[in-house]
C-alpha cells in the first residue's frame, strides 16, 4: 500500500511540473529560501523582542518589493502595515495575515529546533528527512518544509512577496491598490486590533478584505470562505474544602468540587451534544438556499469520523457544515486535584472547567455568556467573579467563580457579493478547478473589527495544505502549496473585476 501511494505521489508530482512555468518554479525556489530565513526568527507572540525582530525582517522584504511600510503602534505590540503606491482610480484590496506563532515545546518536535526548517520527502516508510542540497537538483511539490509558522502564517506572507516579484518581472500593471496589514498578536486573540483599526481607519480604507490564513478544504481544492466563527471564553471553578483533605477522613462528608462541576456541566448539554440552555441557538434559520450551499462542500461524514476515530457525531447539525452554523459550547480543559501517577487519595479543594464558546453572526458573545451564567444560577449556585472569602464559603451551599474572556465577533459575507464572485472566478480560471465555497468556517480569525469599522466585505482565501499541523508540533507546508499560493496571489492581483 505504501509503495503504491509513493508511486501515485511521484506521478502527481510529474503532472504538476508539466503545468507550472519555469518562472513559477523559480519563485518557489526563492520562496523556500525566504521562508527558511523568516522561520529562523522566533515569533512567539508572548515575546515582544521576537515580534520586533520579525517586523525588522518584514520591513526589509516589503521595502525591496516597492512597498511603503509603517509600524502601527497599538496599546500593546505594533502592527505592520505596507502599501504599494496608490492610484485614485483603482479599487483597493486590503490583505490581512499574521506573523506571530504559537509557543513551542521543542521536545515534542522531530527536529533539532522548530525554528530551523527541515526538509522531508515521502518514502515507502513515511516521511524522510533529506538535506536541502537535494533541492539543487529538483523541486518536488510533494516534499514538505517543517517548522513553526511555515504554514500559519509565515508561508502565505512569503507567497505574496514572491507573487509580487513575478508580477513586476512580467511588467504587469496591477488593477488594484494593494495594502497589507500583518498582525503580531493573532495567536493571543489580537486584543489591541479593534482600537487600532478605529485609530488607523483612514490608512486602512479599502474596498474589500482578503484574509490569507488557514488550510484549503480537505479535498485539496481551491477554497473561498465567506466567514468565520467568533469566540469567547468562560472559566468555571467550584469549591470543596479550603484545602485538599484526606479522602478517608473526609470523603462522604466534605463536598467534592469535582462531582459538583461534573453535575453542573452535564446540565448544559443533552446526550446528543445539543446545548440545553434556553435561547442559546436563537436567531439561526437555514433555508433551502443556505442548505444548498452547505451541501455543496465535498465533505464526508464517514471520512471525518474515521480520521478523528469516533463512532457517532453530535447532533447539533445533520452534517458537518450544518453544525458549523450554530454557536458551540466546548469544554477545552478540565482539572481537579492530581491525576495519573501523581494521583492522591484526597477530596480536592477546587475543580475548574475552561470553556470556549464559538460564535456565529446571529449570536452575540456577551449575550451567550449571560445565558450560561443565568443557567448556572438556576442550578442553585452563587456566582462570583473572584475566589470566595471565608464568609462567602460559610454563607452559600454551592459556589462557582466565573471568569469571562474577551469577545471576538464572527463575520459572514453574502455569497452574491461582487468581490467574492471575482475571487471565485479568478481562482477557477487560475487552477481550472471548481472552487469549494464555504459559508462559514469553524475557526476564528480576528477580522470583525475591519468589517465593523471599515464597512467592507471580507473573504478568507486559505493557502496551505489541510494536514499542516498548525498550532501543533511538526507544523509543515507542502512545497506544492507554496506554488499554489504564489499562483493564487498572482491571479488575484493581475485580473481586474469585470
Amino acid at each position: 500500500m505504501k509503495k503504491g501511494f509513493f508511486l501515485l505521489a511521484l506521478i502527481f508530482t510529474s503532472l504538476v511540473y508539466t503545468q507550472d512555468s519555469t518562472e513559477i518554479k523559480s519563485k518557489v525556489a526563492n520562496a523556500i529560501s525566504e521562508l527558511r530565513d523568516f522561520v529562523a526568527i522566533p515569533n512567539d507572540a508572548l515575546n515582544a523582542d521576537a515580534i520586533d525582530d520579525n517586523i525588522f525582517w518584514l520591513k526589509k522584504k516589503f521595502n525591496t518589493r516597492g512597498f511603503n511600510t509603517m509600524e502601527l503602534e497599538t496599546e500593546n505590540l505594533p502592527l505592520f502595515f505596507a502599501a504599494l503606491p496608490m492610484e485614485e482610480d483603482k479599487p483597493t484590496m486590503l490583505i490581512y495575515m499574521h506573523f506571530d506563532g504559537q509557543s513551542v515545546d521543542p521536545s515534542k518536535w522531530n527536529q533539532e529546533s522548530p525554528y530551523k526548517v527541515v526538509l522531508k520527502k515521502p518514502s515507502p516508510d513515511g516521511l524522510k528527512t533529506i538535506p536541502f542540497t537535494e533541492l539543487d537538483e529538483t523541486i518536488d511539490y510533494n516534499w514538505r518544509l517543517f517548522g513553526r509558522s511555515t504554514s500559519d502564517d509565515k508561508g502565505p506572507i512569503v507567497m505574496l512577496l514572491n507573487a509580487i516579484d513575478l508580477l513586476k518581472k512580467e511588467g504587469k500593471k496591477l488593477p488594484f491598490n494593494v495594502k497589507v496589514i500583518l498582525d503580531g498578536e493573532e495567536e493571543k486573540s489580537s486584543k489591541p486590533l479593534p482600537a487600532a483599526v478605529k485609530k488607523y481607519r483612514e490608512l486602512l480604507e479599502a474596498d474589500f478584505l482578503v484574509i490569507a490564513d488557514g488550510p484549503v478544504h480537505t479535498s485539496g481544492k481551491p477554497t473561498v470562505v465567506y466567514g468565520c466563527r467568533g469566540i469567547t471564553t468562560l472559566s468555571l471553578t467550584t469549591y470543596g474544602p479550603v484545602k485538599p483533605q484526606h479522602s478517608g477522613h473526609y470523603g462522604n462528608y466534605a463536598p467534592n468540587p469535582g462531582f459538583q462541576l461534573a453535575q453542573l456541566l452535564a446540565t448544559m448539554k443533552d446526550t446528543d451534544g445539543r446545548v440545553t440552555i434556553p435561547g442559546y441557538y436563537d436567531g439561526i434559520t437555514l433555508g433551502e438556499a443556505e442548505q444548498k450551499v452547505l451541501k455543496s462542500v465535498p465533505d464526508s461524514n464517514e471520512g471525518i469520523a474515521e480520521k478523528l476515530q469516533f463512532n457517532t457525531a453530535e447532533k447539533v447539525g445533520k452534517f458537518y457544515q450544518e453544525a458549523l452554523q450554530y454557536p458551540s459550547l466546548n469544554i477545552r480543559g478540565l482539572g481537579s486535584g492530581w491525576v495519573g501517577k501523581k494521583a492522591r487519595t484526597i477530596v480536592p479543594a477546587t475543580a475548574t472547567a475552561e470553556l470556549d464558546l464559538r460564535l456565529v453572526p446571529e449570536s452575540d458573545g456577551n449575550r451567550l455568556k449571560k445565558l450560561v451564567k443565568t443557567h448556572i444560577q438556576k442550578q442553585g449556585y452563587h456566582v462570583l467573579d473572584h475566589v470566595p472569602t471565608k464568609q462567602e464559603r460559610l454563607s452559600h451551599n454551592k459556589i462557582v467563580t466565573v471568569l469571562e474572556g474577551s469577545v471576538t465577533d464572527a463575520f459572514r459575507t453574502d455569497f452574491n457579493n461582487s468581490y467574492g464572485q471575482f475571487l471565485v472566478n479568478t481562482l477557477q480560471n487560475t487552477f481550472n478547478e471548481e472552487i469549494v465555497e464555504i459559508r462559514i468556517m469553524g475557526g476564528t480569525v480576528p477580522i470583525a473589527p475591519f468589517i465593523n469599522e471599515l464597512k467592507i466585505p471580507a473573504f478568507i482565501i486559505p493557502m496551505v495544505n489541510p494536514d499542516n499541523n498548525q498550532h501543533s508540533p511538526n507544523e509543515n507546508i507542502k512545497i506544492g502549496q507554496l506554488a499554489y499560493g504564489i499562483k493564487a496571489f498572482y491571479g488575484m492581483l493581475s485580473n481586474s473585476i469585470k
